[in-house]
């Protein structure tokens, strides 16, 4: 087939996102005070504010026949838009096209457009509350911490990678012995005991949880931020062995890896600057703003957070090199060797028959065999899209309903696909088996129910 004859396949894209207050301009001719953020900057003043009047206009009405769950989001064929209340009168909008496919047709005629059906779920963001900021600065402050994140957020956004995985927002955690978990432990009590300041801790190590102080909520958040945007930005390849990039200037002659990952780039230059980013903690209730401290060895990283109000300088910096960087040199590289010991006690791994995806609502708590690679821009999988796809239906089904159900799906490409939700947990498992029926797919679903989470209560 000719190049000109091939389809062409369209990804969802941001078409729009925009935040407003209907409070603030509630008379005729004062429409345009609604809009507290709108992006792109560039659309004419007169098409923003019959947008966001649209808008209005559709959850009002929805509120008609639920007073308080209104519309959160309309799908059209070209595209969807949806609605979030982040607090009370601050609505969150985003506009979406939605992915399509151009089929060419034969004897010249226009090619043929097929939009597919996508679900884009947007993740919730912390720059402190936007009723926190307008008491403090009014709307004038509120809207410029508005264009500072969301600008700089916005590009951030890859929509064509989004799948089930964004949909949970959930945290991966590390697995370890319980020995080296009490190492980790006990090193994070030994830190916040020497350094009196540290509010919280957070340790992960190979972009996975072990250890966090913060309410899940809060590292949820912080943890989408790390992975998504932190971390990637000072990846680096970590070398072990005479090929790493030694201390030597560490007293004792205690070599180490430590790194500040925020604040201080060279604690040796003397221009160097002690300015940390801030984050917001607890919003429901005490509203704590703290300093966002992150130091890495390896790939084992530590957040530290300390209150805001403490002016944070070069000694404070210094000895919080000196006493972590040696001693998250030593974490790490157990957790590597004890990690290793247990792939070798595991045997080589196998391609299994199955493939799953599971969520836990309670602890937040994520796992996936199907990625192969998750990163903000990136979602490498091992299945086919339309798999995906499938996953994101039942998914869809799952939360229309409180109660405990599964489902099976043959897909078209021979594949089984099984959800069951059971107590705010969701397992997700995608089969190989062509010629399996129902009850060969169930019981093959029961047997990986029982190995892989065998101390997980799953209804039958």
């Amino acid at each position: 087939m000719a190049s000109g004859m091939q389809e062409k396949q369209y990804t969802p894209s941001l078409l729009s996102f925009f935040i407003y207050n209907p409070k603030f301009g509630p008379r005729e001719g004062e429409e345009e005070k609604k809009i507290l953020f709108y992006h792109p900057i560039e659309i004419e003043k007169n098409e923003k504010i019959r947008n966001v009047g649209l808008c209005e206009a559709i959850v009002q009405f929805t509120r008609t026949f639920s007073p308080t769950n209104p519309a959160k989001s309309l799908h059209t064929q070209k595209n969807r838009q949806f609605f979030h209340e982040a607090e009370e009168n601050y609505w969150m909008v985003m506009v979406v096209r939605n992915p399509m496919v151009e089929k060419p047709n034969k004897d010249g005629k226009p090619p043929t457009v097929e939009y597919q059906e996508e679900e884009i779920i947007v993740s919730n963001l912390f720059n402190g509350t936007f009723s926190r900021a307008f008491e403090a600065g009014g709307v004038e402050l509120l809207t410029q911490k508005l264009e500072k994140f969301f600008y700089r957020y916005l590009q951030t956004l890859h929509l064509q990678s989004c799948d089930l995985l964004d949909v949970f927002g959930g945290i991966s955690f590390f697995p370890l012995d319980k020995m080296t978990y009490l190492k980790i432990q006990s090193f994070v009590n030994r830190v916040e005991e020497s350094l009196s300041l540290v509010k919280y801790t957070a340790f992960l190590y190979n972009d996975q949880l072990i250890w966090s102080g913060l309410e899940q909520d809060d590292m949820r958040i912080l943890y989408k931020y790390l992975t998504t945007s932190l971390f990637p930005r000072h990846s680096e390849p970590e070398l072990a062995g005479r090929d790493s990039p030694l201390r030597p200037e560490v007293a004792g002659n205690l070599l180490h890896y430590g790194r500040f990952l925020t604040g201080p780039a060279n604690l040796k230059d003397p221009d160097a600057k002690f300015r940390f980013p801030r984050i917001f903690v607890n919003t429901e209730d005490s509203y704590e703003e703290l300093h966002l401290i992150v130091y890495k060895a390896m790939t084992a990283a530590v957040c530290f957070m300390v209150n805001a109000a403490v002016d944070l300088n070069r000694e404070f910096c210094e000895q919080l090199d000196s006493l972590v960087g040696p001693q998250l040199t030593l974490l790490a590289s157990d957790i590597c060797e004890q990690f290793n010991i247990n792939r070798r006690i595991s045997g080589p791994e196998k391609e299994p028959q199955f493939k799953f995806i599971y969520f836990n609502h309670m602890n937040l708590a994520e796992k996936s065999t199907i990625h192969m690679r998750k990163t903000a821009s990136v979602s490498l999988t091992s299945v086919h899209p339309d798999l995906m796809k499938i996953l994101g239906d039942i998914n869809c089904d799952f939360a229309r309903v409180n109660e405990d159900e599964e489902i099976i799906v043959k897909a078209m490409t021979d594949y089984w696909v099984v959800g069951k939700k059971s107590d705010q947990r969701e397992l997700y498992v995608i089969l190989n088996q062509k010629n399996a029926n129902l009850i060969e797919v169930n019981e093959e679903v029961k047997r990986l129910c029982a190995t892989q989470f065998n101390n997980i209560f799953f209804l039958d």
